[in-house]
């Protein structure tokens, strides 16, 4: 179960990095993201953090907000497998 724990942590941060590297290519403060995604900034911290396992309906807002589609989050190398 602890290797689980770690690969689903894992997951989360590099999801995480991906909207971080997403949002501050279009040069918007967590603030302004979350705000454009109708969250809360500190919930869109967690995210990229890698705190939060994001529900479906977040994923679609964030993706909205950037002007992306969600398949543009898992386009990360980083992502383990």
């Amino acid at each position: 179960m602890k290797a689980r724990q770690g690969t689903d942590y894992e997951r989360c941060r590099a999801f995480g990095e991906r909207i971080h590297q997403l949002r501050k290519a279009q040069r918007l403060s967590q603030e302004g993201l979350a705000e454009l995604a109708d969250l809360d900034r500190t919930y869109v911290g967690g995210v990229e953090r890698g705190e939060r396992n994001v529900a479906l309906l977040n994923i679609w807002r964030l993706a909205d907000a950037l002007g992306t589609h969600p398949s543009a989050f898992f386009d990360n190398p980083a992502l383990p497998t």
